[in-house]
């Protein structure tokens, strides 16, 4: 039974957010949330209760601890919820490599704004083409279970800021040149996915744009 709404919710302010130095020390996938991540996550959790009602739901987890964490904050907020989950690696953060400095970390992000997000894959990591194949790969999980005459009517996949922009590339069939406008979403941030009448899913959240121009290279595809 397809969901009546898909959630995709972006983790809550982790420790790289705030002090890029740490990744220079401490691996991508074990940085946790701050404190002001765990109540962004409880807060959430409570928008996704307000949103499912008393409806069943089903989350998808990113094994990163960031998105552990916050998934463990956001049920914490819905008790009395009937919750089912599990981990899903094909939805985890866009591997930037091993350990890096901040000013590493700076030049690479730099690089990759002039080169383009979608094909500029970063040294020893993936580009966002890469996490595109993966997302991807996990959309025929995810109509599989969709099938299940049992499935919870709520489906929340709790991720990361490029996984989120991709899967919404993913499912709108957005062009590369329509996915470089987009800015991920805000620490938290709920992106809205509701089905109609049709039993199609149509995006109830207005998704955040770049305020910068700075991508002359965009040749979009004429039809004539």
């Amino acid at each position: 039974m397809k969901p009546n709404r898909i959630i995709l919710v972006r983790h809550g302010e982790s420790e790289g957010n705030i002090d890029k130095s740490l990744y220079n020390v401490k691996p991508d996938y074990a940085l946790e949330l701050t404190e002001k991540g765990k109540a962004q996550a409880r807060e959430a959790g409570l928008k996704i209760k307000e949103l499912a009602g008393d409806e069943s739901l089903f989350f998808y987890v990113s094994p990163m601890w960031r998105t552990r964490s916050t998934f463990e904050q956001i049920v914490h907020s819905m008790k009395g919820s009937e919750i089912r989950y599990k981990e899903e690696p094909r939805i985890r953060e866009q591997e930037w490599g091993h350990l890096r400095t901040k000013q590493e970390s700076i030049e690479i992000e730099s690089r990759r704004d002039s080169y383009g997000t979608f094909y500029f894959r970063i040294p020893e990591g993936e580009s966002a083409a890469d996490v595109y194949d993966r997302v991807s790969d996990f959309f025929g999980t995810l109509h599989r279970d969709f099938r299940k005459d049992d499935f919870p009517q709520n489906a929340v996949i709790v991720t990361h800021g490029m996984s989120i922009r991709l899967f919404l590339m993913k499912w709108f069939h957005w062009s590369v040149e329509e996915f470089e406008l987009l800015a991920n979403p805000g620490n938290c941030e709920i992106i809205l996915m509701e089905k109609n009448k049709d039993g199609k899913y149509e995006l109830k959240t207005e998704v955040k744009k770049w305020d910068s121009t700075y991508h002359t290279f965009q040749r979009p595809i004429k039809l004539t």
